[in-house]
């Protein structure tokens, strides 16, 4: 999220942080009571029965041969063919050596000796006594460890205190989605309604453990939040007008086979809302502590002037940031514009079908939800910079112009007093003027 900053914000007048706290107790208490509202209370289990079992085993030996021909391919047979040996490590044959045949077809893992690997004990329906083994895919566990525990150090070694805050949230952040959002949309809930709530919960957290609880975190918890409530409406709007059903993707298809009463409509709603949580709130806490530092390093700017100084490094952030969702969109998905290079339908229709539509939607609504967190967000920490100052600290409120400063007529008088009061009087040569800035060719100062 935003960036880091060591040295502390200056604290808002008391004024300013009760008005602050009237606002955002109230939302975090009507987010605590939505959560516990739509909390999931039907603890559905899937049914794992036609599930097969998971062992984990190890490759002690692999035998490959040609494979012999088949009706539909009487010359030569797809491979590889021949036998994998694993030793298994869990289930009722630990400790045996079993053999499986090599892994083949698309997507098929490729196995050596020593590969750790995970076994799909199979049962013949004829002898349920009888079993077999084949190897589903590798095992991925220590691998995954040593990557989190880089991870964890590089974000510590780097942010230190802050770092582990920031670690703290991401895992806030994992527990709201799976003990309430997940949980929640699989039991039949509202999928919009759960991810407002959700991510309301998670920014409440995120950001007041990450940034401190100062007045400045709240100004950009209030800038998240009406930027999420935003992108909902938005969301819901444009999925309206261009009538998406939320079956633009093969794993949304296969949920609606394994669990019929999730709205799928409201889950598309529900990945835009949640998806654009992390970028609001980079953008909000940046704005909001731009108009900060400014408003530190130079008290004397006006709060139209903060608005539009800080107005300037929010275009730069968005400008960055709508590519960067453009392109984390299109990475997650390139097999889908992969596939639109062997589709022989002209590119109006294929821009307009359902599996790429939902994808444009989603890129355009979370830009528009950034778009407005900017103006938000800065005009609410520009009124909090400057809610302390009187009507003489403004600069906007000057009626008339400043006097003429005259210094070099100051300082004449002031030499030409000092040379009468030497011994010999006027006639004692006045010590060496000093150059006069307003005089000078140097125009740095």
């Amino acid at each position: 999220m935003g960036a880091d900053h060591t040295r502390p914000a200056p604290s808002a007048p008391p004024g300013v942080r009760r008005i602050l706290v009237a606002t955002v107790v109230p939302l975090f208490v009507v987010t605590v009571i939505a959560a516990l509202v739509l909390w999931p209370r039907d603890s559905r289990q899937a049914d794992g029965g036609a599930e097969p079992a998971r062992h984990h085993g190890t490759v002690t030996r692999v035998v490959t041969e040609p494979c012999p021909p088949t009706p539909e391919a009487p010359g030569a047979a797809e491979g590889p063919c021949g036998t994998v040996t694993v030793r298994v490590q869990q289930g009722p044959d630990s400790g045996r050596q079993v053999e499986t045949p090599v892994p083949a077809g698309p997507g098929a893992p490729a196995v050596a000796v020593g590969d750790e690997v995970v076994l799909v004990q199979l049962t013949d329906p004829a002898d349920p006594t009888a079993t077999s083994y084949q190897i589903a895919e590798h095992q991925r566990g220590k691998p995954l460890v040593w990557l989190v525990a880089l991870f964890a150090a590089a974000i510590v070694a780097f942010g230190r205190l802050r770092g582990l805050a920031a670690l703290a949230g991401l895992g806030a952040s994992f527990a709201i989605l799976l003990a309430f959002v997940v949980p929640g949309i699989a039991a039949g809930g509202s999928p919009l309604l759960i991810a407002i709530t959700g991510s309301a919960l998670i920014m409440f957290v995120v950001l007041y453990l990450t940034h401190g609880i100062t007045a400045q975190t709240s100004v950009a918890v209030l800038g998240t939040l009406g930027s999420l409530v935003l992108t909902g409406v938005l969301g819901s709007l444009a999925t309206a007008a261009t009538h998406l059903t939320g079956f633009g993707s093969e794993e949304a298809t296969t949920l609606s086979m394994y669990q019929r009463d999730v709205d799928l409509h409201g889950l598309l709603l529900a990945g835009i809302i949640i998806g654009s949580l992390g970028v609001l709130d980079d953008v909000t806490v940046t704005q909001a502590a731009t108009v900060t530092e400014l408003a530190h390093a130079n008290p004397g700017l006006s709060r139209t002037q903060l608005y539009r100084a800080a107005t300037r490094v929010g275009r730069a952030h968005i400008a960055s940031t709508v590519n960067t969702i453009v392109l984390a969109y299109a990475g997650a998905s390139l097999p889908l514009l992969l596939l639109l290079t062997a589709d022989s339908r002209p590119v109006s229709q294929i821009l307009t079908s359902e599996f790429l539509a939902q994808e444009i939607v989603r890129s355009a609504v979370a830009t528009l939800g950034l778009v407005a967190a900017v103006p938000l967000t800065t005009a609410l920490a520009a009124l909090v910079a400057t809610a302390g100052r009187g009507p003489a600290d403004d600069p906007a409120r000057d009626t008339g112009p400043a006097p003429t400063p005259r210094p070099s007529a100051d300082r004449d008088a002031a030499l030409q007093a000092l040379s009468a009061s030497r011994p010999g009087g006027p006639s004692t040569p006045a010590p060496a003027r000093w150059p006069d800035p307003e005089r000078s060719t140097d125009t740095a100062w």
